[in-house]
């Protein structure tokens, strides 16, 4: 079994915890790589931050996130549990969850096409701190209404307890095979969240920015500025997130333990 390692740089824990792991390895026989095309399992060591960038770099490879971060709804295992952790991986004493991703692409009015890469939690439009964005949100070509709102964020089920959630959006199973469409401060009757089957394909065509607004679609936290005419495509992508699963902590047990 090969292993490679991605840790959060900034924080002196989560270096610490490295340390610690290739020290475990090291006892317990276990290959470090540095070439993701030759690793077995990704582990992530960090908060959700680092382990979505992770899920980004995995090529599909299993994830192992350990948590040096805060809440974790991503990183089950904590740093005093790497040993048992890794020894359960090597007994194959582990299960696979599958996450679904979503990707997309901007589309400017001269043609050209931006791409937008697959994203675990969410895809999302939003301004800076001056301003409004208005837009068309587009459902499988059909118009659901004009927006005019700080911004609009698709999110998959493993996002609806990241930003969806402190905008108001409901929280989804992770493993449910949908996509939420939730509207950032809307400036409208119509502010709440639309469920969509995980086939549609979402539009967002932004239709005016006012004087002195900036616009950008954010993937996982990482940034695009869009400008007034882009439409903004997004769908559920090919690619998938595999998350090793050690405990058997249910959706409900992470729920009460982690949103007071």
């Amino acid at each position: 079994m090969k292993l490679i390692i991605f840790h959060d740089t900034y924080r002196k824990e989560a270096s610490q915890t490295k340390e610690k792991l290739i020290e475990i390895t090291e006892e317990l026989k276990i290959e470090i790589t540095d070439n993701i095309n030759d690793a077995d399992i990704v582990i992530s060591i960090g908060g959700d931050g680092t382990f979505l960038k992770s899920a980004r770099l995995s090529e599909g490879k299993p994830i192992l996130g350990i948590n040096t971060g805060t809440l974790g709804f991503l990183t089950e295992v904590s740093p005093e549990n790497i040993k048992k952790a890794l020894q359960k991986i090597s007994e194959g004493n582990y299960e696979i969850e599958n996450r679904m991703m979503l990707e997309g692409e901007i589309i400017k009015e001269t043609g050209e096409r931006i791409e937008i890469p697959e994203s675990l939690n969410e895809i999302t439009i939003s301004k800076n701190t001056i301003g409004v964005v208005r837009f068309d949100a587009i459902i499988n070509g059909k118009v659901i209404n004009s927006y005019t709102a700080d911004g609009i964020l698709v999110c998959t089920p493993t996002g609806s307890t990241a930003y969806n959630l402190s905008c108001g959006g409901p929280i989804v199973d992770p493993t449910a095979q949908i996509m939420t469409l939730t509207p950032i401060a809307p400036h409208t009757i119509l502010n709440r969240s639309v469920i969509l089957s995980d086939d549609s394909t979402v539009e967002i065509r932004i239709t005016e920015l006012r004087e002195n607004t900036t616009s950008h679609v954010l993937y996982d936290g990482k940034a695009i500025e869009v400008f007034s005419g882009d439409t903004v495509r997004i769908k559920k992508s090919d690619k998938i997130t595999k998350i090793i699963k050690l405990e058997e902590r249910s959706f409900i047990d992470n729920i009460r333990e982690n949103i007071k």
